[in-house]
């Protein structure tokens, strides 16, 4: 293939989808592990990049999937000239690099591979200044975000985006260690229609993985997505993607029409319901949760908002991007299709473009999160990252915690598919939900609290609530323990969001136990406003009291006078996934 190859087709995805069904390696049996069956809090990473991604690479950076497994299992790495390491190793990681010029990366990477002797790629090689860097930036943005996205002029074809996924799923091969760190083979797909932000991370359940990954050059819209994973899946390949940042997805997240403005059909949203079971609540670019402009009646709303997100790329900040939003529009539609397309779980994950994964505390940012855009103080105070974000506005990152049976990568990925798994705002506090009937009021401090829950036919986050008996309503069972380094929690709520009879949303807030400051917080609330005839759903926000925000940090250590237009303290937080009621007859 010359180095002017043009992208591939749709029209060629029938070819595609006869040449990528091949699992790549073949997966070896995993050693064993004991499984604890009322399951562990495992944190972990589902949204990195390194230099295999363009973007990431422009900014500076150059560990591979390699040096990320490195820094997640705790050893010190160099980025922007700093030697950085996580002070606790993370339990399991994906490294989802973009799909969208990951052969191009190969090339440039890797110097005896085709056309690495491009004079492209040897001017890429070459960049010193922030202003050659942005230039190939802008041309990375236009084909990307184009009505017809293309790959740069030097791709060498598909063999040379197989070859850059065959590295990521050998280093994904040799990093995993049973029982003490995990590995999931996992990608990006980028697709931005109009610039509006519609990715999805794409997860393998194991090492059975397609021999080359499918980008948003080759399928533009996320139904094409999920049938080419539905395509795979007879080849033994199985798969979920995790849509992230819908803060910045311009309305179409949520959006009650497929990708070709037609009302959204039951068909559409089974399709969707089987592929993406979770969704990215918070990332440096923001938390999608709420937004206080929305959401006046939620005292907690104000929480890195990212509010410039609506400044740039003919962004808008709307109501409709945001999760919880999404998720009462999912009863809606479960009540008038049969199906909740929008039945989703909560993980954390960074979008880091350092290849630096986990790094979430707030007084580990020194480096920033994209490279030479935020990697000094200044810079952190004053830049624009990636042209539609300011820097002042990111944050470190998120986290995601499952509860699984093990620490091994089918017992991850499962709890991921069950939705059992919760979102922190960079924290390692652990929350856990029960809902049920018929809880002893002593249950929340007992020791077998998961054992006698689950005997009594509780169900957990992530769960569909089986339909209660004429009189019952739903009781719920709240837990959840500080991180052992982290600040003291303040109080659990229950987030409540439900339709009428007419599918108009409602939501409410309970503060089910608060605190001055505790490591453990644990409770039992029953809804006394239930209605079994109402599709519904719960879900838990646990706060820690309040601390330094990175940015303070940032000014202390360089005496700086602290910046005005940010919150100087921060209340991390974590989400539980929901769990959710389905009315009589819906």
């Amino acid at each position: 293939m010359t180095a002017t190859a043009m992208p591939l087709p749709l029209s060629a995805l029938s070819w595609l989808l006869s040449a990528l069904v091949g699992a790549s390696p073949t997966p070896s049996a995993p050693a064993a592990v004991a499984d604890n069956p009322e399951g562990e809090a495992y944190f972990g990473e589902t949204h990195i990049h390194t230099a295999y991604s363009f973007d990431a690479f422009l900014g500076g950076a150059r560990l591979d999937p390699d040096g990320a497994y490195r820094f997640a299992r705790g050893e010190t790495v160099e980025v922007s000239g700093q030697r950085f390491r996580l002070r606790r190793p993370l339990d399991w990681a994906a490294v989802t690099d973009h799909a969208e010029y990951l052969g191009e990366m190969e090339t440039v990477l890797q110097s005896d591979s085709p056309g690495h002797g491009n004079a492209a790629v040897q001017e890429l090689l070459g960049l010193q200044t922030m202003a050659d860097r942005e230039k190939w930036y802008l041309d990375f943005q236009r084909r990307n975000r184009s009505g017809t996205p293309g790959h740069l002029p030097f791709w060498q074809g598909p063999a040379s985006t197989a070859a850059a996924w065959q590295r990521s799923v050998e280093a994904t091969a040799r990093h995993d260690q049973p029982g003490v760190f995990s590995t999931l083979a996992a990608y990006e797909w980028t697709a931005a229609p109009g610039g509006a932000n519609l990715h999805r991370n794409v997860i393998f359940r194991d090492l059975t993985v397609p021999t080359t990954v499918m980008s948003a050059l080759d399928i533009p819209r996320e139904e094409g997505l999920w049938r080419w994973l539905a395509a795979l899946e007879p080849q033994g390949v199985q798969a979920l993607a995790i849509p992230h940042n819908s803060n910045a997805s311009k309305g179409l997240m949520f959006a009650t029409v497929d990708s070709q403005g037609a009302p959204m059909t039951a068909a559409y949203a089974r399709l969707r319901a089987r592929f993406e079971p979770l969704i990215e609540m918070m990332q440096v670019k923001g938390n999608s949760e709420v937004h206080r402009a929305f959401w006046g009646g939620d005292e907690f709303a104000d929480f890195e908002n990212a509010d410039s997100i609506g400044r740039f790329g003919g962004r808008s900040l709307q109501r409709q991007n945001f999760v919880r939003a999404g998720l009462i529009q999912g009863l809606a539609e479960r009540q008038r299709l049969g199906v909740n397309p929008f039945q989703y779980g909560f993980v954390g994950g960074t979008d880091n473009h350092n290849g630096t994964p986990g790094n979430t505390a707030e007084d580990n940012f020194m480096a920033g999160s994209h490279g030479a855009a935020d990697a000094t103080v200044e810079l952190r105070r004053t830049a624009t990252i990636e042209g539609w974000i300011t820097a002042r506005d990111t944050n470190p990152g998120a986290l995601t915690g499952v509860w699984a049976t093990s620490n091994t990568r089918r017992a991850i990925w499962e709890a991921l598919k069950r939705r059992e798994s919760f979102a922190t705002s960079g924290t390692r506090l652990q929350v856990r939900v029960f809902a049920g009937d018929g809880f002893p009021a002593d249950l929340p401090s007992r020791r077998d609290m998961v054992a006698v829950a689950r005997r009594l036919g509780g169900v957990p986050m992530g769960a569909e609530l089986p339909t209660l008996a004429p009189g019952q309503s739903p009781q719920l069972l709240v837990w959840a323990r500080k991180d052992p380094d982290g600040a003291d929690l303040e109080r659990i709520q229950v987030i409540k969001g439900w339709v009428d009879g007419a599918g108009q949303p409602h939501e409410r807030i309970v503060n089910v136990v608060t605190s001055n400051g505790a490591p453990v917080l644990a409770g039992l609330w029953r809804d006394p406003s239930f209605d079994p005839r109402q599709n519904a759903l719960y879900y838990v926000r646990v706060l820690e009291r309040p601390t330094p925000r990175w940015s303070t940090l940032d000014a202390r250590r360089a005496g700086l006078p602290l910046l005005k237009d940010v919150p100087s303290m921060v209340r991390e937080r974590a989400w539980s996934s929901p769990i959710w009621v389905v009315g009589r007859g819906r």
